[in-house]
């Protein structure tokens, strides 16, 4: 019994590790970004607000014009990564948020604030299109959603980090070394710039650099596809599990209920701790769209009991109040656990590979077109409407699942009639990357698989 538990136990372990060197990789880069990003986020109020000596207000406009900027800036990001390749539009624009960082501790104005956030929102826009494209395009179909999930992981990892350290700043209770921050997100800024230069070319690079992808494809864009706009319009919908993470329960728990603040604390940290070593779990039964649909209604099943647990929490008292909180938080973690792999397969399967950053693009406003106006209603309607309120939340994510299914069957006929079935078969087959990458950027030869070798576990990653 106890070698059985112990086997266990290194079973688990050895699955929270990426199982290919690829996908190691990748995950590694998230977790060196996540670290930079979470590290002066921590601290991004008393900077914004000491430092560079903005009011509240001053802050809360500065940050919803680079919101607004980056919305704008989504769709022509996506067409640019496509005209010159995922893997070298990734990589400028790490290195673009690596010199914003250490522009950061010299601005002394709102002006100057929002030039660099401009410049943060540019970056943003265009490194989220080509990092995705790319993971898409450089990884063999059977991989693309594992090798995600592991890259979700790894992010949590890094902003738990980052976090930590982002604390340590704080504690000197300085603001010298709060100005001065900004520079280490830099230093690993750059690092996980050059980390991703030693990336291999993925197939689209490849046709890049011999010219292939300067004429663009013929056949409709992202734009005429509606299925797909219909799909990331609702898959918005339902990541908006995000505010009730974020915002909802915690002002729930501070206004409507006799709950400690402290348990704040153990919300979040619940919160990561699972999306740290669940999500290699709970994506491996995405395998086709007919999976990624049925993982969204399991999403929203959990989606909804949250809100149903926490509804009732205004009336309970002292450990019951406690514990329910709690459960309406877990289960709100369960929905984003599961919309993530459905989300993955949406993007594998639904976008056309020689037009990914295009479509990722596309994503980029439809999702948010289908998730801004969520932090005011919810907030709203949890905490003005009481009862009425949850139940009307939950209503909007049981509408989203209902309609979600009938979008991604549109969306697939769209791509039956106008992806090219030959370049889908390459995308997914020859073209695909070897286990085994050279750092030249080329495709290295895979060694002979040795006789009755098992199958790879596949993997990924936001």
């Amino acid at each position: 019994m106890t070698t059985t538990l112990s086997g266990t136990r290194r079973g688990f372990f050895r699955r929270l590790i990426p199982p290919t060197p690829m996908s190691r990789r990748l995950a590694t880069q998230s977790m060196l970004f996540s670290t930079g990003e979470g590290a002066f986020n921590t601290g991004s109020a008393v900077f914004l607000t000491q430092v560079v000596g903005m009011s509240a207000a001053r802050v809360g406009l500065a940050l919803t014009i680079t919101g607004v900027a980056e919305f704008l800036m989504a769709y022509p990001a996506g067409r640019f990564v496509d005209r010159f390749g995922p893997k070298r539009v990734w990589s400028l624009a790490t290195w673009g948020r690596a010199a914003c960082f250490l522009a950061l501790p010299f601005v002394g104005s709102f002006g100057e604030y929002l030039v660099v956030g401009l410049l943060f929102a540019l970056a943003a826009s265009s490194g989220h299109s080509s990092y995705q494209s790319y993971v898409l395009d450089a990884l063999p179909t059977e991989e693309r959603i594992d090798t995600q999930a592991y890259m979700y992981s790894a992010l949590n990892v890094g902003f738990t980090f980052g976090a930590i350290l982002g604390g340590v700043a704080l504690a000197f209770d300085n603001l010298t070394v709060v100005r001065w921050t900004p520079w280490f997100a830099a230093v690993l800024m750059a690092f996980t710039a050059w980390w991703i230069s030693r990336l291999p070319q993925a197939p689209h690079d490849l046709r890049v650099a011999s010219g292939e992808a300067r004429v663009r494809p013929p056949g409709p864009g992202a734009l005429r596809n509606p299925g797909w706009m219909l799909v990331t319009f609702f898959n918005g919908t339902l990541w908006t599990n995000q505010v009730l993470l974020n915002v909802v329960i915690p002002l729930w728990l501070v206004e409507a209920t006799d709950a400690p603040h402290v348990l704040l604390a153990w919300l979040f940290g619940t919160n990561t701790v699972l999306c740290i070593f669940l999500p290699a779990y709970t994506s491996k039964g995405v395998r086709d769209l007919r999976d990624a649909v049925r993982y969204v209604r399991i999403s929203s099943a959990f989606f909804v009991a949250s809100c149903l647990i926490t509804m009732v929490t205004h009336s309970t008292v002292g450990l019951v109040t406690v514990l329910l909180v709690w459960l309406g938080h877990v289960t709100v973690t369960g929905a984003e656990l599961f919309i993530s792999g459905a989300s993955w397969s949406f993007q594998a399967e639904l976008m056309d590979p020689r037009r990914r950053g295009e479509y990722q693009g596309v994503q980029d406003v439809s999702r948010t077109l289908g998730s801004m106006w969520a932090p005011a209603l919810y907030t709203y309607l949890a905490m003005s409407r009481g009862d009425q309120g949850w139940l009307a939340i939950a209503g909007i994510i049981v509408v989203a699942t209902v309609a979600i299914g009938p979008s991604v069957r549109l969306a697939e006929r769209f791509a039956v009639r106008h992806f090219p079935a030959d370049q889908v078969d390459r995308d997914a087959g020859d073209d695909a990357l070897p286990e085994t990458l050279e750092d030249t950027g080329q495709y290295a030869v895979p060694e002979p698989a040795p006789p009755a070798a098992s199958s790879t576990q596949g993997l990924d990653l936001t």
